[in-house]
């Protein structure tokens, strides 16, 4: 008589989700535990940094006396500073060696003394910027690192994917699914491995897919590019908008003037960043972070010409949905989107993906010993 073959498809999507767990266990491990830390990583720094604080003794210098002051002291270009909505905190100015540096050095600025404060890097800077190679290429060159991270993040989507359907029992009723809500901790130690798996993983998967699909947009430049079509709009778009005509006419309009008009037309407090007029664009960009948002990533932005004219006024509110969404892949990726509590979300759900790998493997260990022991009774 022939031995019926029982091999299902719930078998079959079982031994994809085993041997893709087995063979990217350690990479997903790294990668991980990385993210995990990666969630407070500004506050990390923060906490190991020499505090900044300034002490309100006068009124605030003008920004043109501050940027002179700045000229003076260090030979660069200044190609934006950020005005924080805090009196006690320093102004910010970015200066560059050279223009085509991408964003240029920080430097602190006391705005009621014009004293500069120098900031120290310390070991946990370098700390986290290891961790964020890590987490990003493995240390290795990009070229091999970051396709070799990007391979295992769609092997983790893939897994979270069949984890999710593995995850509901085969006898479809509430107490089947309500014994996988829960972890049976009175339960003896392979059973609470068990359910370390499969309840945690559950209940984190949705985050976790989130982070896959928005992870990918940094490996793979196809992927990112199909994404954006999929959405309608490009993904990390730093594309700067085109006039057709700028007015030069009062063209020695001060900084601080500009900075009047910005906070006149976004009327509400918050951070202000300003961005000096370049060869490329001929025009003041001014982004602006509403404290009372929800989000605070989110920012309004406002260009300006040479002569103060306002070209455009982008509120965040207004964009489109898609739009919204691929200005957000970041901080949707790193937890930033809603501030301390999504990074403790975050944090946890990371956690968690940090220790599947760990007890997916013993539970594959358990049972090659269970089937070992049986083949030794026989």
């Amino acid at each position: 008589m022939k031995k019926k073959n029982n091999y299902s498809l719930r078998k079959f999507i079982n031994d994809i989700h085993l041997w893709l767990g087995l063979a990217s266990g350690i990479i997903l491990f790294v990668v991980c535990f990385t993210g995990t830390v990666l969630v407070f990583e500004h506050e990390i720094k923060d906490f190991f940094a020499e505090e900044l604080k300034v002490e309100a003794t006068k009124k605030k210098q003008t920004i043109e006396s501050l940027i002179k002051t700045l000229q003076s002291s260090n030979n660069g270009y200044i190609s934006s500073f950020t005005i924080p909505h805090q009196d006690s905190e320093p102004y910010a100015f970015y200066v560059k060696k050279d223009l085509k540096e991408r964003r240029g050095t920080e430097v602190l600025v006391n705005p009621y003394n014009q004293e500069l404060l120098k900031v120290e890097k310390t070991n946990a800077d370098a700390f986290m910027l290891t961790l964020f190679k890590l987490h990003r290429w493995l240390l290795l060159d990009t070229q091999i690192g970051r396709p070799i991270v990007g391979v295992a993040t769609i092997i983790f989507l893939l897994l979270s994917i069949s984890g999710i359907v593995l995850w509901f029992p085969k006898k479809m009723s509430w107490r089947n699914i309500k014994q996988g809500l829960k972890i049976k901790t009175h339960a003896k130690w392979k059973r609470v491995n068990h359910d370390l798996h499969n309840t945690l993983g559950f209940y984190a998967c949705l985050l976790l897919l989130i982070m896959a699909i928005t992870g990918l947009c940094w490996s793979f430049d196809g992927y990112r590019e199909g994404l954006g079509h999929v959405i309608g709009t490009k993904i990390f778009d730093r594309s700067s908008p085109q006039f057709e005509t700028i007015n030069t006419t009062n063209a020695n309009i001060s900084i601080d003037e500009i900075i009047k008009i910005a906070n006149e037309t976004l009327d509400y407090k918050g951070n202000l960043s300003v961005t000096f007029p370049n060869k490329e664009d001929t025009y003041f960009s001014i982004r602006k972070y509403n404290e009372d948002n929800l989000s605070p990533v989110t920012s309004d932005r406002l260009y300006l010409s040479i002569s103060g004219e306002i070209l455009k006024v982008e509120k965040f509110k207004d964009k489109p949905l898609n739009q919204k969404i691929a200005a957000l892949i970041k901080p949707i990726h790193t937890g930033e989107i809603f501030g301390t509590f999504s990074k403790i979300i975050y944090f946890l759900v990371c956690l968690i993906a940090t220790s599947l790998p760990v007890t997916g493997t013993i539970i594959w260990i358990n049972k090659m010993k269970t089937k070992s022991k049986k083949k030794i009774k026989k």
